[in-house]
């Protein structure tokens, strides 16, 4: 069974709800430019794509898309040395030393996450009120790869949305390589080798 797609592009709905012959995401990009003024130029391509990666996951609904157990995905220049690092945050089930037993439950019914419509969802303040929840999270950070990201445009005038566009592809196709394997393991419900 091949691994589910822990990010992807949403192009079809970029494309259909875009504007004045242009994608939601590139109209949001030249909206928006002057949040790049920091990168024109830039020898590395990171704070670059840093930026781009900010304001596709910022539309609603996103540019990038995740995996329902993907609650969070943030990219950042690494303040040890320049390079790209990720922080992605997983909805996992509790981890095995918990589901041996429930003596430590104490019939208290504690829950895991709450499922709307099969999306990993905080659970309300009225169901906090009226039982205890323990949803188990994992924080993944990584580096990734710099190799197929575009150059960071020399200023304004330049093809910045085409750039963003490229830049953000490839740190979609890297955190997915990264994580959905993952993710896979996860859905699959069984430990790896069973």
């Amino acid at each position: 069974m091949p691994d589910p797609r822990a990010f992807w592009l949403d192009e079809q709905f970029d494309r259909e709800h875009g504007v004045h012959g242009r994608g939601r995401y590139e109209a949001e990009v030249l909206r928006r430019i002057d949040e790049f003024a920091d990168t024109w130029g830039d020898f590395a391509p990171v704070a670059f794509a840093v930026t781009s990666w900010r304001l596709a996951t910022e539309l609603s609904p996103g540019f990038v898309r995740w995996h329902r157990r993907i609650i969070s995905a943030t990219c950042a220049r690494s303040p040890w040395d320049g390079s790209l690092v990720c922080a992605v945050t997983v909805a996992s089930r509790w981890p095995a030393e918990l589901t041996w037993t429930k003596q430590w439950q104490r019939d208290r019914g504690w829950q895991n996450w709450p499922q709307l419509f099969g999306q990993f969802t905080t659970p309300t303040e009225q169901d906090q009120t009226r039982r205890p929840y323990l949803r188990a999270l994992l924080q993944v950070e990584a580096p990734v790869p710099l190799d197929d990201l575009p150059p960071a445009p020399g200023g304004p005038d330049d093809d910045v949305a085409a750039a963003a566009r490229r830049a953000v592809a490839v740190l979609a196709r890297e955190l997915n390589d990264l994580l959905a394997p993952m993710v896979g393991q996860l859905d699959a419900g069984v430990p790896a080798g069973s």
